[in-house]
């Protein structure tokens, strides 16, 4: 009496279930480097504890999405806000004149930057200029190390959420490192304020 014959896997299954397998792997990967910034985002905008105080206003990023905003760096050389994925981004708008407010806040943004000790570079600042002014030498030297990107004022009018009774120009915004507009600082913020609110979301994130 011969025995049944056992069916033998064939490499077409066999190349299925590893191509199964490495798709749960990728997505666990996925999931471990997200999970401290997911957690952060839970905890604001969801958990929501009653002893939360932060100074700058969160913003929903689903209703925000970065637009194409025809940017460009000051010597005409293709940049766009989307390669600062990765970092953090201090943001700032204003003209190319850049007068006492302007550079107040590139004050603002260089100090909190430094503010953060060791983890500063995980910090990028940028200041989005809406026109085609000269920006003088003196305060590139002044405030190197800021980039500075030229964009399409039309574009950028809709996109960045203010104040009643502000504009864009008024206000330093914040980036996460997955490209999410995320929050709004007042007009002539407290500086101490938002340094509080900076280094609370660094050590929530292990991203950036």
């Amino acid at each position: 009496m011969t025995k049944p014959e056992v069916p033998q896997p064939s490499a077409s299954n066999d190349d299925a279930r590893r191509r199964r397998i490495g798709r749960w792997k990728m997505l666990a990967v996925v999931a471990v480097c997200a999970a401290p910034l997911i957690a952060s985002y839970l905890t604001y905008y969801v958990i929501k504890p009653q002893s939360r105080n932060n100074y700058g206003a969160l913003i929903d990023p689903r209703q925000y999405p970065i637009p194409e905003l025809g940017s460009s760096a000051i010597d005409g050389s293709p940049a766009r806000l989307e390669d600062y994925k990765g970092k953090w981004v201090m943001l700032q708008v204003d003209g190319g004149d850049c007068g006492e407010p302007c550079q107040n806040k590139l004050l603002t943004m260089r100090q909190l930057r430094l503010m953060q000790g060791k983890e500063m570079d995980r910090i990028e600042r940028v200041w989005l200029v809406t026109d085609r002014t000269p920006i003088a030498t003196l305060l590139l030297r002044e405030y190197d190390g800021t980039d500075i990107l030229r964009v399409d004022a039309g574009k950028l009018q809709s996109w960045l959420p203010a104040d009643a009774g502000t504009t864009a120009r008024d206000h330093i915004y914040l980036i996460d490192p997955l490209g999410n507009l995320m929050m709004r600082f007042p007009k002539n913020p407290d500086p101490g304020k938002m340094k509080k609110d900076i280094s609370k979301l660094l050590r929530a994130s292990s991203i950036g």
